[in-house]
């Protein structure tokens, strides 16, 4: 069944097939080219029926293996395919169910919401240090410069997202899905401020507050196991990265009633997540099943009318596009120069499920699917500036301070 599929949808790239009897056909035409083996006939009906859930499946069980080209390969063609394979008579039953179902796939109430954040986030604290950068960075990095390293483009993001918060000293600032504590840690840094960071994992605020009592700053920051919904004190700054994929469509109003509820009159908020350029649309049903439960990247059409609903002040858009799809390849690579030790954290078919998920999101962002939203809302019309020149005058300056501070032959790495 899996060949009559490709036979119908694969227009872009090749894909040859070697079934379970051991018959081989090629579909498609140019580069890049894959060879797939199929181990049974089970793994064909399934791999036919429902590809978009049933190929990481089998890959990861090792019911479908490469024998040439590589996992990437496989991928990107996937993904140049995808309209003709979602045009074919029973994908498009399969789209229809999921649309229809993404409502409660989305289902995030407070006690869920924990649930599906431990099933991804509470994993080893080893295993995100062994692809992520130092300053333990899970969201999308900034690259002001094509050579830009990993640490240096995390940096730089966290900087550009400090110019649109205007800080100020003595101002309080609430990091809604705070991590690891990261951007927590660079904020406090920067100004006399005290940040508060909410996370419903476990592991996450163990490592948050560890990090805080580290570095010295232990007084200027605190971390809470809780829901944001929970959350109660006024703020003068709120931000929110790479949390906002966990929310679902039907708990925007929520989350955005509760920023305006804790943002004072005079206060700005900053919320960075993915979104999708093509519309709205559903979570790929493997990532949603293996990685992020409970998770959905939005398009803006879904955001901006529910933030229009509220008191709040959209004061800027920034469209990040292939920012994340270089930050997904230097977590790839990463990861490839470290599998041996995450095989022995966890086991072979764990490295190939992470593999398959660092791929599919990088090739994502490539193939113009996916993009990375930055959104600035205040509570008052005059609360920021009327031009953006402030935020490059606020990262410039933070940039060659840091320059200074790092010596001569330094400059590039704070830029």
């Amino acid at each position: 069944m899996f060949d009559r599929l490709l036979a119908h949808g694969i227009r872009r790239g090749r894909v040859t097939l070697i079934d379970h009897r051991g018959r081989a056909q090629t579909f498609g035409s140019g580069d890049p080219h894959v060879t797939l083996r199929i181990a049974d006939s089970a793994t064909d009906r399934a791999l036919g029926l429902n590809p978009w859930l049933k190929v990481g499946e089998a890959y990861m069980d090792g019911k479908l293996t490469i024998e040439g080209g590589s996992l990437y390969d496989l991928i990107d063609i996937g993904m140049a395919n995808v309209g003709p394979l979602q045009g074919v008579v029973w994908q498009k039953l399969v789209s229809g169910f999921l649309r229809v179902a993404r409502w409660w796939h989305q289902h995030n109430p407070v006690g869920l919401a924990r649930t599906h954040v431990a099933h991804h986030y509470d994993l080893s604290r080893r295993l995100f240090e062994l692809f992520l950068d130092e300053s333990m960075q899970y969201s999308c990095a900034y690259f002001p410069r094509p050579d830009a390293s990993l640490a240096e483009a995390q940096q730089a993001k966290m900087r550009h997202i400090a110019g649109k918060l205007l800080l100020q000293p003595g101002q309080r600032v609430l990091d809604i899905g705070c991590g690891w504590g990261g951007l927590a840690l660079y904020l406090a840094k920067q100004e006399d401020i005290e940040v508060v960071g909410v996370t419903l994992s476990k592991e996450q605020h163990e490592v948050a507050q560890s990090r805080a009592k580290a570095a010295g700053l232990a007084h200027k920051i605190t971390f809470k196991l809780q829901d944001y919904r929970l959350e109660t004190s006024e703020y003068d700054r709120i931000v929110s990265v790479g949390m906002f994929e966990h929310v679902g469509v039907k708990h925007y109003p929520e989350f955005f009633t509760q920023v305006e509820r804790l943002l004072k009159p005079s206060g700005v908020a900053l919320l960075h997540a993915i979104g999708r350029r093509d519309g709205p649309g559903f979570t790929n049903p493997w990532l949603r099943k293996y990685i992020f439960p409970g998770g959905y990247s939005p398009a803006l059409s879904e955001v901006v009318p529910v933030v229009e609903r509220t008191s709040l002040w959209i004061t800027d858009i920034e469209v990040l596009r292939l920012h994340y799809a270089e930050t997904l390849r230097c977590w790839r690579e990463n990861f490839a120069r470290n599998r041996a030790e995450i095989a022995r954290l966890y086991d072979e078919r764990f490295c190939r499920m992470w593999e398959f998920y660092l791929i599919g999101s990088e090739l994502s962002f490539r193939h113009d699917y996916n993009m990375v939203f930055q959104m600035q809302m205040s509570r008052g019309i005059r609360n920021v500036p009327l031009t953006r020149y402030y935020m490059i005058d606020w990262e410039r300056g933070r940039a060659a301070a840091m320059s200074s501070r790092a010596g001569p032959g330094k400059e590039r790495a704070a830029e």
